[in-house]
């Protein structure tokens, strides 16, 4: 849907026209995986794949949602009922937005918000985070919040947290309120300090293709929270504030500190060495050497499938086929267990990795995947 269609479909469900359109995109993360929560560096970059609010304020302490993605009329919530962890719809990350800004001292008065996103759910690809941030900027723009971008995206990530319940890092609702077009985004998760990295792959000969293999994950599945406690658990063994803390040359001897805490041996590993990985990417990249990272992408997935352990049968058949067929690098990408894995390839051989994947998949007999390419786009935005 365009912005026009999503005002229209307002103006039909409301029976007015919406103060505006705002639009926030999903997101694919280039390397970084799982070090947000542990103080480290990710590197994502906006898709063109985005969300859609159509929104108007209201004065009565109600807030109404309706999405064009989800069955069903329009749901109506009182902002002074508003409890985290009470609602286990769609609705909850709207919904969550709002309480987070009231909770920060934000004197939100109700909205009519109309939805309507083309992100890929349950693909990690963060379409919670688009849904998240379009609301948000909304709303900063309508009340005059006048809050930048990267506290935006700390409230998100605060109502994602707490009032849906499911432990995410800052990483993707900063990706979605911040990215650039053509870019990717060197992010440091302790500072928030930000840079653009030029991310022009299409010059270069280059694709980046998404494979979502259509394997749900869930942020507030157990296996997540795990993970991120695990972290947590050999940072304090470790005597640091975080495993950001750890210097990449000093990990066989912090290791070694870990004894036989197998399990957090491997968590504190993945996260460090991850942390060096966004570096030299970024190094490669400011050097104008896209081709080589590569490599580093593969380093990557075989850390999420042997140490953090999160991969999945479909993620790996991605990966290992395209590999085998000529892809420069390839890794899943997102929070694990399932979704999706990026493949990076030169142009000529799209159309035969592709090809390649599909046939892979149905061999195997798992439900076809899709397969599209990303392309680094501008992240948040008023539309009308």
């Amino acid at each position: 849907m365009g912005a026009q269609q999503v005002a229209d479909r307002f103006a039909a469900l409301y029976g007015a026209e919406p103060e505006g359109v705002w639009a926030a995109p999903g997101r694919v993360n280039l390397i970084g995986e799982h070090t947000d929560y542990n103080d480290g560096f990710v590197m994502p970059f906006a898709l063109p794949h985005q969300a859609l609010a159509a929104v108007s304020r209201r004065t009565d302490g109600i807030l109404r949602l309706h999405s064009a993605d989800v069955e069903g009329g329009i749901a109506e919530l009182r902002l002074d009922a508003l409890a985290p962890e009470s609602d286990r719809e769609w609705t909850a990350y709207p919904a969550g937005v709002l309480w987070a800004l009231r909770e920060a001292g934000h004197q939100i008065t109700g909205a009519d918000v109309h939805l309507s996103s083309t992100v890929p759910t349950g693909a990690g690809l963060s379409s919670s985070a688009a849904l998240e941030i379009v609301v948000a900027l909304a709303l900063n723009d309508l009340y005059d919040l006048g809050l930048p971008r990267w506290k935006l995206a700390r409230l998100c990530q605060r109502a994602e947290n707490v009032y849906v319940g499911a432990p995410t890092g800052i990483m993707d609702q900063t990706a979605s309120a911040c990215c650039e077009q053509g870019h990717a985004l060197f992010l440091d998760t302790r500072d928030l300090s930000q840079q653009q990295i030029p991310f022009d792959l299409a010059a270069e000969g280059l694709r980046l293709l998404v494979v979502d293999t259509r394997v749900k994950h869930a942020h507030s599945g157990g296996e997540y929270g795990r993970r991120r406690a695990g972290c947590e658990k050999g940072a304090a063994l470790l005597g640091v504030d975080a495993l950001r803390d750890i210097p990449y040359d000093e990990l066989d001897a912090a290791l070694a500190r870990l004894g036989d805490e197998e399990e957090v041996v491997r968590l504190v590993r993945h996260v460090v060495t991850e942390d060096q990985r966004v570096e030299r990417t970024v190094a490669l990249l400011r050097a104008g050497d896209p081709r080589s990272i590569g490599p580093i992408l593969t380093e990557g997935h075989a850390s999420l499938r042997d140490d953090f352990r999160i991969s999945c049968p479909e993620l790996d058949l991605v990966v290992d086929t395209a590999l085998a067929h000529g892809a420069l690098g390839a890794r899943m990408t997102g929070g694990g267990f399932g979704g999706s894995a990026i493949v990076l390839a030169e142009a000529t051989d799209v159309d035969t990795l592709t090809k390649t994947i599909e046939e892979a998949f149905a061999a195997a007999s798992f439900t076809p995947p899709r397969v599209f390419e990303a392309v680094p786009s501008a992240g948040a935005r008023r539309l009308v």
